[in-house]
This record gives structure tokens, C-alpha cells and sequence, in this order.
């Protein structure tokens, strides 16, 4: 059994870094790789704590707390290779935060589960708490979310498009 779960890891791997290389053009992997390679000190092709603290210190960072670089460390879900750093600099540009973390947030408005919140409940939330959305952009929201005839919106659907970028095809 734990062959397949390693393969399966790989092909998810696989599928994820031929994804996160067509986000950028081939100048800007460049760059990237560029970057890598002088943040990788030590040249194991892994970003380590070690790697950080090297490259900090010779920024002039030299007193950086171990609990930071373990921080910096810590955002990937594993050891940092190109391809993570790489998939690490494509979510940050894209400003979203993975689509289960999204989703976990919307769950905590769904306490029942049904995948879907009311829309005047979520109005009420975007348009006064926090970074308020106008009235323009809740119009914007609805035009591109629409809510269903009990005036529930799909949550995980506006979590797709938040993270994959276009909608989910409902054929």
C-alpha cells in the first residue's frame, strides 16, 4: 500500500510542477532559478535554515532568531527544492492562500456543512468588517457569484475561482 500513496504523491507532484512552471514566462523562471541558486549556499538543490541564515547574514542580517528562519521554512509543506520555491513565489503573486485554507474559512460561516451561505449574511460581512467592500464591488461579486433562487451562495466555487482563476464548468 505504501507504494501507491508515494506514487500518487508523485504524480500529484508532477501535475503540480508542470502547472506552476506555465504560470511564469521562461525569462522570469530564469530569474527565479537565478534567485534559488544564491539563496541555496550550500548547492544541495534544498533550501535549508542553514541557507537562509548564510544568505541573511550576507545582507547584513546577522542576529535573525532561529525561530524566523524555522518560520521562513515552515511555509512549505516540505523541503524547498526549486519547484516549491518556484510553486512558493506563484501563490504569493497570486495573493491567495491555497483553496483549503479558503474553504476552511468559509466553513466556519457554514456550521451546518451545506457548502453554501446566505447571501445577505455574507453581504453583511464583506461590506462591514475589516477591508469593507463597496457596493460596486459586492454588484461585482453577485454578477460573478450569483446566489441560487433560496439566495445561497456557493462558497467552494468562489474558493475555486479565487485560487484556479476561472470558473468551474457545470455541464
Amino acid at each position: 500500500m505504501a507504494p501507491k500513496k508515494a506514487k500518487r504523491r508523485q504524480q500529484q507532484g508532477e501535475g503540480g510542477s508542470s502547472n506552476v512552471f506555465s504560470m511564469f514566462e521562461q525569462s522570469q523562471i530564469q530569474e527565479y532559478k537565478e534567485a534559488f541558486t544564491i539563496i541555496d549556499q550550500n548547492r544541495d538543490g534544498i533550501i535549508s535554515k542553514d541557507d537562509l541564515r548564510d544568505v541573511l547574514a550576507t545582507m547584513g542580517q546577522l542576529n535573525v532568531k532561529n525561530e524566523e528562519l524555522e518560520a521562513m521554512v515552515k511555509e512549505a509543506s516540505g523541503p524547498i527544492n526549486f519547484t516549491v520555491f518556484l510553486t512558493m513565489f506563484g501563490e504569493k503573486l497570486k495573493g491567495a492562500d491555497p483553496e483549503d485554507v479558503i474553504v476552511s474559512a468559509f466553513k466556519v460561516l457554514d456550521p451546518e456543512g451545506t457548502g453554501s451561505i446566505k447571501k445577505e449574511f455574507l453581504e453583511e460581512l464583506l461590506t462591514t468588517q475589516c477591508d469593507r467592500f463597496t457596493a460596486e464591488e459586492m454588484a461585482n461579486l453577485w454578477a460573478a457569484f450569483p446566489p441560487d433562487v433560496a439566495g445561497n451562495v456557493d462558497y467552494k466555487n468562489i474558493c475555486y475561482v479565487i485560487t484556479h482563476g476561472e470558473d468551474k464548468e457545470e455541464e
